[in-house]
């Protein structure tokens, strides 16, 4: 599959703090709050990866942004186009007041003469996140090499109003030469580089998303919202520590919740978006 195509591609194609929000604050270098004061969340909105609802998207993408909007969720994160111009799909989007929070890109559009493209495409829909949902290394010497080639990119997209980062997968978490593939990438690479952690797939890899919140704090810019464990795969019904991720994702610069549902124990795949959602936004308020 040529990575550098805007249509529709599969994630296998691409692939081929003490806790609680007062330790967040510290962890971050922001006040906490004083004695009885309330404590006054960060906002932060709510978008779904349509990789959740390819078969829909694929089937009819009109009626399944349209049912994404009505379910409250305020933004899409695309993995493919379906076959749509930016101006296309940025109408689509707005006719159903969403926005789009980021995109999943291959690594080749953002290398060489694509580049250029790739941020003229996303400028026409109003994205500035690009972020690369998987890579192939093997090495430290690979993570590293990738670490400073997202680094040049970040500072090349930079003056576009554009950000450019890397998606987690179970493996970025396993045991390598001392350490695991994500420590030696997020070390190596410049902060700018934004850091979406995914919470499912993260554990999956036997890593812990709170301790990585920790470690990098204010890198994970955007975050994909996912269950570990438990029979539905909806947000809230598994093993995620969700109140510290919440708690280190306000205190952290966080611009982005972006659900993404993989497992649909809880029903269709839409009605399991919809579900997550309201657990969400019930941890949120809370």
């Amino acid at each position: 599959m040529n990575l550098c195509s805007f249509g529709a591609v599969s994630r296998r194609d691409f692939l081929r703090v003490g806790t609680g929000s007062a330790a967040a604050f510290f962890l971050t270098g922001l006040k906490p709050l004083g004695a009885g004061e309330p404590h006054a969340r960060k906002r932060i909105p709510i978008g779904l990866q349509l990789y959740s609802v390819r078969d829909d998207c694929g089937k009819n993408l009109a009626g399944t942004i349209e049912a994404v909007g009505k379910m409250g969720y305020e933004a899409v994160e695309f993995a493919g186009y379906y076959g749509k111009t930016a101006q296309e799909l940025k109408k689509l989007l707005a006719d159903n007041g969403l926005k789009c929070c980021g995109t999943h890109t291959g690594l080749d559009t953002l290398r060489g003469d694509n580049l250029k493209r790739t941020v003229e495409f996303h400028q026409a829909l109003g994205n500035k996140f690009l972020i690369v949902p998987g890579m192939g290394n093997k090495t430290r010497g690979d993570w590293e090499n990738a670490a400073k080639e997202f680094s040049d990119i970040a500072a090349k997209v930079a003056g576009d109003g554009m950000r450019v980062g890397y998606h987690a997968h179970g493996g970025d978490f396993r045991a390598l030469d001392g350490s695991t593939p994500w420590d030696i990438f997020y070390s190596a690479a410049d902060p700018k580089v934004v850091m979406q952690l995914d919470i499912g797939n993260c554990m999956g890899g036997g890593g812990d998303p709170v301790a990585i919140l920790k470690k990098f704090p204010g890198r994970a810019t955007t975050i994909h919202m996912k269950e570990h464990g438990g029979n539905t795969g909806l947000i809230g019904e598994g093993q995620a520590k969700w109140d510290q991720i919440l708690a280190l994702c306000e205190a952290g610069g966080t611009e982005w919740y972006i659900v993404e549902q993989e497992q649909y124990g809880g029903g269709t795949p839409l009605e399991c978006c919809r579900r997550s959602l309201e657990n969400l936004k019930k941890m949120i308020r809370a």
